[in-house]
């Protein structure tokens, strides 16, 4: 049987998109794994499911490339809105989504007809390390980071220190639906992304795994990141990741609570405003649609 899809993506982070008002997926997992790869299959980030919800105009569902689930997706969303908008799914221009991370509201920003960018209420942001969650690393012994004793799991990571084999990062922690670890650097292209973002992503802190962001400050105002997501490793932007950074630049007094981050597929902006919401904003495009034998 063919399974009919929807190619989109978020300043460059992309996901396959079915509609699941029309069509049925009985196996995500394996099919994000699957469909993602981009020499044997459509070639994306992971796949998102788009479908009814009892809580909102409509629910997704996102896997990433390894096929295991994410809570929340900010590219993402900006996404399944578009869909839902241009495909008939919802007929106003403010509309709600139901997550893993809870139901989102977003507002729809149109052009001759179609959607064009989307700002995203990506909820109230948690810094307690239960949150995240992540236990304590110490320094290594004998080329292995210990860890402590979890005696107080309220406390937040910011700041703290991170041992990654023979290195030190100096990161904070931040939950905006899911898990992220931003570490702030004096020149993010000069990272090595594919060799640390592993192995802070699967690091003994985070029994969860962990996102992981390097983060150059431009000014008070402005910040470029590079990302390595959970599951799916290197990609051009990130939604949650960029507003953890939001998140993380105003704590450690870095930045302002109003920023524009410069991803490698494009920019976002980013206000964590005085409701103790951070909202973003960026644009969702269509890029093809096929069908999955």
């Amino acid at each position: 049987m063919a399974l009919k899809f929807t190619k989109m993506q978020g300043i460059g982070n992309d996901y396959v998109y079915v509609d699941c008002f029309k069509e049925r997926v009985t196996k995500p997992e394996s099919l994000a794994v699957a469909i993602s790869d981009r020499h044997f299959g459509v070639g994306s980030d992971g796949l998102i499911l788009i479908m009814p919800s009892e809580k909102a105009d409509v629910r997704m569902r996102m896997f990433n490339a390894d096929g295991s689930e994410a809570q929340m997706c900010g590219n993402g969303i900006r996404c399944v809105a578009k869909y839902a908008y241009d495909h008939g799914l919802v007929k106003t221009k403010t509309i709600t989504v139901e997550t893993q991370a809870g139901v989102k509201s977003l507002k729809l920003i149109t052009q001759g007809g179609k959607v064009s960018k989307v700002t995203v209420d990506m909820g109230e942001p948690r810094l307690r390390r239960s949150d995240i969650p992540m236990r304590l690393s110490t320094p290594p012994r004998k080329g292995k980071a210990r860890l402590e004793a979890d005696e107080d799991q309220e406390d937040i990571a910011v700041n703290e220190n991170l041992y990654v084999h023979d290195d030190v990062f100096e990161i904070t922690c931040v939950n905006v639906g899911n898990p992220h670890c931003v570490i702030f650097v004096e020149d993010a292209a000069k990272i090595e992304l594919e060799t640390l973002g592993p192995r802070i992503e699967h690091h003994p802190a985070f029994p969860e795994r962990i996102n992981v962001h390097f983060v150059q400050v431009i000014s008070p105002s402005e910040v470029k990141m590079r990302t390595w997501e959970r599951g799916s490793g290197v990609t051009l932007a990130c939604g949650t990741g960029a507003t953890a950074v939001c998140v993380a630049g105003a704590v450690t007094g870095r930045t302002g609570r109003r920023i524009l981050a410069h991803l490698p597929g494009g920019d976002l902006e980013l206000e964590w405003a005085s409701d103790n919401h951070v909202y973003m904003t960026g644009p969702a495009v269509e890029v093809f649609t096929g069908e999955w034998k």
